[in-house]
C-alpha cells in the first residue's frame, strides 16, 4: 500500500482546516470511535454531511486524516545530529504538548476499535502509521549517512516497536505512565544498545 497517497484536500483556509480537524479529534476523545457519527461531525463543525462525504470516503478516512493533521510532533522535523538526540527530542516534544497521556489513551482506544473495523485499520495504516514509519526510517537513515549507524543494523526496523512498547507497557507493568525520565533511561538502556550505539 502506498504511503504517500494524499488525503482529499479541503477547501478550507489553513486556520479553519486546523479548527475542523481539532474538533473531530475532540469529539473522538469525548465519545469514542464507535459512537462518533458523520452527522455529529457535520453539526459540530458547521459542515454539511454531503460535503464531508465528497471530501472523505467516510468516517475511517476522516478520523485518520484528522489525527494526522493534529499530531503534536512531526518526526520529519527532528534532526539534532545524533540518534540519541533525535529520540530524546521526540520524547521531549511529545511531553511539551502536555497531552501525552491523553494521546496514549486515545491511541489505545483506537487500536481496539481498529481490531473490530477493517476500514478504520486500513485508513489508520495508510494515512497515519505508514507515514510515521517512513519518517522514523528517514531519521535512522540520516544516522546511517552520518556513519553513526550500520545500514544493516538488525534492530533498525524495530525502533518504533520498542518505543511504543515502552510507552504502553509501563502503565501495565508498573502502574505509572512512561514519563520523559523513564523514556530517556529506556533509550539509553535498551534502544541504543540494540542499535549497537552507546
Amino acid at each position: 500500500m502506498s504511503t504517500d497517497a494524499p488525503a482529499r484536500r479541503t477547501r478550507l483556509t489553513p486556520e479553519r482546516e486546523q479548527e475542523f480537524y481539532a474538533a473531530v479529534v475532540g469529539m473522538l476523545r469525548e465519545v469514542g470511535y464507535e459512537a462518533l457519527t458523520m452527522d455529529a461531525i457535520a453539526a459540530r463543525t458547521r459542515s454539511s454531511k454531503a460535503t464531508l462525504y465528497r471530501q472523505w470516503k467516510g468516517k475511517p478516512e476522516l478520523v485518520a486524516t484528522a489525527l494526522r493533521h493534529t499530531k503534536p510532533v512531526r518526526i520529519e522535523d527532528i534532526d539534532t545530529g545524533s540518534v540519541r538526540g533525535d529520540l530524546c527530542e521526540l520524547v521531549r516534544c511529545h511531553d511539551e504538548t502536555g497531552d501525552s497521556k491523553r494521546d496514549r489513551e486515545l491511541m489505545r482506544a483506537l487500536g481496539q476499535a481498529a481490531h473490530q473495523n477493517p476500514d478504520l485499520l486500513q485508513a489508520l495504516r495508510q494515512l497515519l502509521i505508514e507515514p510515521e514509519m517512513a519518517a522514523f526510517d528517514g531519521m535512522l537513515q540520516r544516522a546511517v549517512e552520518r556513519g553513526e549507524l550500520a545500514a544493516d543494523a538488525p534492530a533498525r526496523s524495530f525502533v518504533p516497536h520498542m518505543l511504543i512498547g515502552a510507552a504502553m507497557g509501563r502503565p501495565l507493568i508498573e502502574g505509572v505512565e512512561a514519563d520523559p525520565e523513564f523514556a530517556y533511561r529506556y533509550i539509553d538502556a535498551v534502544v541504543l544498545p540494540a542499535l549497537r550505539l552507546t
